[in-house]
């Protein structure tokens, strides 16, 4: 098993205080602000998607196959998580660890430092705040790095709101650490098919993001 090499970078904060409700998460965040999770605000860009596939399966089958979803991500990050800090995984179920097993060659041989797992970040700037999965080399270049599953194969042209969430990340990362990071990757696990790796830069999906928050605000105006 390969050994990880962890550079831990100082924020001047351990955490950030989430709040959770029914309309979305909040962060408080060291300086008393409170800001939305960049999560909660990207999630306006598919929920049309999602009302037409609720409507087209059942509300109570969407519920079941969101919850399987949701778990099953969950604890695959967790297992990720727990390999990338050099810890044992054998408690994991198998069908996790063999999630782990798909990816575990492109950790091994594209992923070098490691800067942080589970960074908590916030932007005064983008008035956004959310929890990176990691933040380390890749590919010898330092990145964001998020880790996702999925019952398919995906495009890129279908994961822009996955490399809008990630941008989000790199300007939060550099406006907390002083260190810029234009790179952002995806490592997906896709059922039954060979895991996927996407690569973009940070600028090609910023203004997404500035729009969408743009777009929250502007419903949140509204309906208060």
């Amino acid at each position: 098993m390969k050994e990880f090499i962890h550079e831990k970078i100082d924020l001047g904060y351990e955490d950030l205080v989430a709040d959770t409700r029914p309309s979305g998460r909040t962060y408080s965040t060291p300086d008393g602000s409170r800001y939305p999770s960049i999560t909660t605000v990207l999630s306006i860009l598919s929920e049309e998607a999602i009302a037409k596939w609720r409507a087209r399966v059942g509300i109570e089958e969407a519920n079941k196959i969101g919850q399987r979803a949701s778990g099953r991500g969950t604890l695959v990050h967790s297992i990720i998580e727990r390999y990338l800090l050099n810890e044992d995984t054998k408690d994991f179920l198998p069908h996790i660890r063999q999630s782990l097993e798909n990816v575990r060659p492109i950790l091994d041989e594209r992923l070098g430092t490691i800067y942080g797992l589970e960074v908590p970040l916030y932007s005064s700037h983008l008035g956004l705040a959310g929890r990176v999965d990691c933040v380390a080399e890749f590919d010898g270049v330092p990145s964001i790095v998020d880790f996702k599953t999925s019952k398919r194969v995906k495009k890129k042209e279908h994961i822009s709101n996955y490399f809008a969430q990630m941008a989000g990340y790199a300007v939060m990362w550099e406006e907390r650490t002083g260190i810029p990071i234009t790179n952002t990757v995806v490592i997906m696990d896709v059922d039954d098919n060979e895991p996927l790796v996407f690569k973009e830069h940070r600028d090609n999906h910023i203004q997404l993001l500035l729009d969408t928050k743009k777009e929250y605000d502007r419903r949140k105006l509204f309906f208060n």
